[in-house]
């Protein structure tokens, strides 16, 4: 329904609103206030971070180094922060986050504990009416959903979950207050990042952990180290260089990635380099060898490397064994990085429960009920931890009602599966951006890179629209289709669909299932942006703002 008159007369027509406060949000905030737009900006959370003001879980880190997971768009935060461990802890992040709003000035701009409630086009006035949690209402001509592929958590569908009596914590909704783990008898379900990370680091603290594992993930060492002024120096003096670098690779960071095909060496030098990528650490075996996500042999033999790694660590055969994942090639769940997993498993106090011996029948008041059949136990606990992961890619524009021109909903348009174009835009909805999006690298790239080139096509979008004074912009159809034939047809020739992952979507109950992620790698993506603008946007179908005013 379209909004009243006299109540919409009343309010201040903004040029963008934005909706999150993580890197998307951030820099989209900065660049727009840059142009000289008017600008209001929406947080759920108490603070800026966006999924990292979230996940504060013990032994919270990022995959990525932190040198590449950070900003490039100003010389004066690059200069003026100093990174002090390769792999940055969440906390660190948050101070990071935190340096960045207060040097740029962009809590100003925001409304935190605030959640976006509707946002609905308005096509006879050309601007969307956003209404928050509280009953506020916003009008702008442009709405920003800086929303992140991770931002919707999940809780498992285990019967009973309610009826525990012991602590329950939710990976993804850490509370913000000291856990203490000291003789408690504590579980974790959930063996993907995040829950990699939580065993590892609650283990040694906790009286007993039980890790309740539904499908085992690889994980290779990070090999984590602090830095040193002399390297951080460097690093400063060189980022121009090293940001040019990260957007001219695949995964648009400074991963090194090689064009060797696995079978272009012999088996000796194969495994020579294997062994060298393990040792160092970090995502350095991905980018050994050039087709490990396309050649399924080659993928094989990796994943066996993998596998004979956690047989020399973890000294219990029947426990290494249940931790070997097979069914599934080697990257095409999340890659996990860790610093002492396997090493847990040798702790007497600490249990692997593989769930697919002994499924979950019901959480109950005092545990957790395992087994089938007659043949079931009960584990006591006094603490159960979620680590269940998201409603992925798609999750935040569905967990409310976003409304497009015809009356659709995000929703509606989505019920197969994820259909947008260049993960930006979305036919029918006019004037409606997303960054990091479905149908785009998201998940498979620097998501900072990312971020950064998806903003800068925005703002190129709005520059164009107010110097020929267009009222609204959306993809055609066809130039939707177009890409979505892309971005099937080259999902098609990777291994990253023959895995039940969130990227698939096979993590929610009744989720349209497919890969919808674009897997062209980081600079074909950036080409695909560019060469939109070098012929004259003509992807986009524009109405000039008088049509928009008659009507």
């Amino acid at each position: 329904m379209t909004p009243a008159r006299t109540a919409a007369a009343e309010r201040p027509l903004l040029d963008v609103i934005v909706v999150g406060a993580g890197f998307g949000g951030l820099y989209a905030t900065y660049k727009f206030r840059e142009m000289g737009l008017s600008i209001q900006c929406f947080e759920a959370g108490g603070d800026v971070g966006g999924v990292w003001y979230w996940n504060r879980y013990p032994g919270a880190r990022v995959d990525l180094p932190s040198i590449d997971y950070s900003f490039g768009f100003s010389r004066e935060v690059e200069q003026e922060w100093t990174w002090s461990e390769y792999f940055a802890a969440q906390p660190e992040l948050m101070r990071y986050f935190d340096f960045v709003a207060t040097r740029l000035d962009l809590r100003k701009h925001y409304r935190f504990n605030t959640r976006v409630q509707r946002a609905e086009w308005d096509e006879d006035r050309a601007r969307w009416v956003v209404t928050t949690q509280s009953g506020e209402v916003y009008e702008a001509r442009y709405c920003v959903m800086a929303t992140g592929p991770l931002s919707v958590p999940r809780d498992p569908d285990i019967p009973g979950l309610d009826k525990f009596k012991g602590e329950l914590y939710r990976a993804a909704k850490w509370p913000h207050q000291p856990v203490s783990y000291a003789g408690k008898r504590v579980a974790v379900l959930g063996t993907g990042s995040t829950g990699i990370q939580i065993v590892q680091e609650v283990g040694p603290q906790a009286g007993e952990l039980f890790v309740l594992q539904r499908t085992p993930s690889f994980t290779m060492p990070m090999r984590n180290f602090p830095l040193t002024p002399e390297y951080t120096a460097e690093v400063k003096r060189h980022y121009p260089g090293l940001r040019e670098a990260a957007r001219n690779s695949p995964a648009g960071g400074l991963r090194p990635a090689s064009t060797r095909a696995f079978f272009s060496v012999r088996p000796e030098e194969r495994q020579s380099l294997l062994e060298d990528a393990w040792q160092r650490g970090g995502l350095a075996m991905l980018g050994t060898f050039s087709d490990l996500l396309f050649n399924e042999e080659a993928n094989e033999q990796v994943a066996e490397f993998i596998r004979g790694k956690i047989g020399e660590v973890v000294k219990n055969p029947a426990t290494a064994e249940a931790l070997k994942p097979r069914g599934y090639p080697v990257f095409a769940r999340r890659p996990c990085l860790d610093s002492s997993y396997y090493e847990t498993y040798n702790l007497p106090h600490v249990h692997l429960v593989d769930l697919t011996q002994e499924p979950i029948v019901e959480i109950t008041e005092r545990g957790v009920r395992v087994g089938s059949g007659g043949a079931t136990r009960e584990i006591e606990l006094d603490m159960l931890i979620l680590a269940t992961g998201y409603d992925g890619l798609t999750g935040a524009l569905t967990a409310f009602d976003v409304v497009g021109k015809r009356g659709e909903t995000v929703n509606q348009k989505w019920k197969d599966g994820a259909h947008s174009y260049l993960g930006l835009m979305l036919e029918g909805f006019p004037n409606l951006f997303m960054t990091t999006g479905p149908t785009g690298p998201a998940a498979l790239a620097n998501i900072v890179r990312i971020s950064e080139n998806d903003v800068d096509w925005i703002a190129a979008v709005m520059t164009h629209m107010d110097q020929n004074a267009l009222a609204s912009v959306e993809p055609t159809q066809a130039a939707e289709d177009a890409w979505m034939e892309l971005v099937r047809t080259m999902a098609q020739r990777s291994l990253l669909s023959k895995a039940k992952t969130w990227y698939v979507g096979a993590n929610v109950a009744g989720k349209a299932q497919g890969l919808t992620l674009y897997t062209g790698g980081f600079p074909k993506y950036r080409e695909h942006c560019t060469q939109v603008m070098q012929r004259g946007w003509n992807d986009l179908s524009f109405v000039p703002a008088r049509v928009a005013v008659e009507a």
